[in-house]
């Protein structure tokens, strides 16, 4: 867990899943979630595989959304799992030790779940109301992260926190600030891949 700018990718078609994702790659992004709801599986498998290449030649971190088995068939880097997926450990016991799982979280209930399931890192969100996620979760925002994080510090969780939903550049400073990881975002990026050189700056990314 190295990068603090998370890209989580968007498109309805084969075609533009893999447009928005060289792009977000030719501007230095480094970590690519691959999420793509509505696609059958071989539309899936056809950008999964054409993703997991682009990310090897920008030497980018590539995750694959919910998705368990593609990822281990196709060696991915790891997969992020909604609280509605398929179980941490569950997904251990197929990827193994060295492969990263991200888990979403909403709650300090969700928290200590994921704490529990050792998850590489927690996906807290969202942060404000976004278009891109169906069925949303209650809005964290500036305080509900402020809150969650400082009880993570007092009870010695110490798992890196990735903000999501609803992120824009105006947003960055002040979440940094709270103590969180990172950040992922989805729409600004695929609107404005050239944002990212600004956010890497403000989020101290080691890359």
């Amino acid at each position: 867990m190295h990068n603090k700018l998370q890209y989580i990718s968007q498109g309805n078609t084969i075609e533009e899943q893999l447009s928005n994702i060289k792009n977000v790659l030719d501007h230095g992004c480094k970590w690519i979630q691959l999420r793509f709801k509505n696609a059958n599986a071989q539309d899936f498998y056809t950008v999964a595989e054409q993703t997991k290449a682009l990310c090897q030649s920008y030497e980018a971190t590539f995750i694959i959304n919910d998705k368990v088995d593609l990822a281990y068939q196709l060696d991915a880097d790891g997969v992020h799992l909604g609280l509605e997926d398929m179980p941490i450990k569950a997904a251990r016991n197929i990827l193994g030790n060295q492969k990263i799982i991200g888990g979403t979280a909403n709650t300090w209930e969700h928290i200590v779940q994921r704490t529990h399931e050792n998850c590489t890192y927690i996906g807290l969100g969202p942060f404000r109301f976004t278009n891109t996620k169906q069925k949303l979760s209650p809005i964290l925002g500036l305080e509900g992260y402020q809150t969650l994080l400082q009880r993570m510090k007092q009870e010695n969780i110490f798992i890196p926190v990735i903000a999501i939903g609803g992120i824009t550049l105006e947003d960055i400073d002040l979440l940094i600030e709270t103590g969180l990881y990172g950040v992922a975002i989805s729409s600004l990026l695929t609107q404005n891949p050239s944002l990212i050189t600004t956010l890497n700056e403000k989020i101290h990314v080691t890359i």
